[in-house]
């Protein structure tokens, strides 16, 4: 039994990374053209759309297969990094603020293939939480700005 349990005992844990607060931002332009804009990035960016509600503010992505590390950060075994592909869904809410929009996206990300480090087949289980990078969302909202202003 003690042989069965030693190499559990020297098993690093996995190490998540700390999740953001949901990305907000400000956009100066109002309601629907900033809605107008949001949906062309979206559609630049090719990104499949499980929900859009314009009366509501709302829009919802699918699962998106990207690299750990461009949109998600997935965390550490021990002292390597885990890499290979994460699932990602956003959702984006907009809301009248007088003559701005608010804008608000959530994201939910968990590993879909992974390794630690960049040795080693990719493995499904166990699935782990990611955290976004804020790259995806930083970006959208950039796109979105520099729509308004034309």
């Amino acid at each position: 039994m003690a042989a069965t349990l030693l190499p559990l005992g020297c098993a690093r844990p996995h190490v998540s990374p700390l999740a953001p607060p949901p990305y907000r931002a400000e956009i100066g332009a109002g309601y629907d053209v900033t809605w107008v804009a949001l949906v062309r990035a979206l559609a630049k960016q090719n990104l499949p759309l499980r929900a859009i509600a314009r009366d509501s503010g709302v829009i919802a992505t699918d699962d998106v297969v990207t690299p750990i590390g461009v949109y998600s950060d997935c965390g550490r075994i021990g002292d390597e990094a885990l890499e290979g592909e994460a699932l990602v869904t956003f959702t984006v809410f907009a809301e009248r603020d007088g003559a701005a929009t608010r804008l608000q996206i959530n994201s939910s990300m968990r590993t879909q293939g992974h390794r630690k480090g960049s040795s080693g087949k990719l493995k499904t289980n166990p699935v782990y939480s990611c955290a976004s990078t804020g790259r995806f969302e930083a970006n959208l909202v950039d796109a979105v700005r520099e729509a308004v202003k034309h």
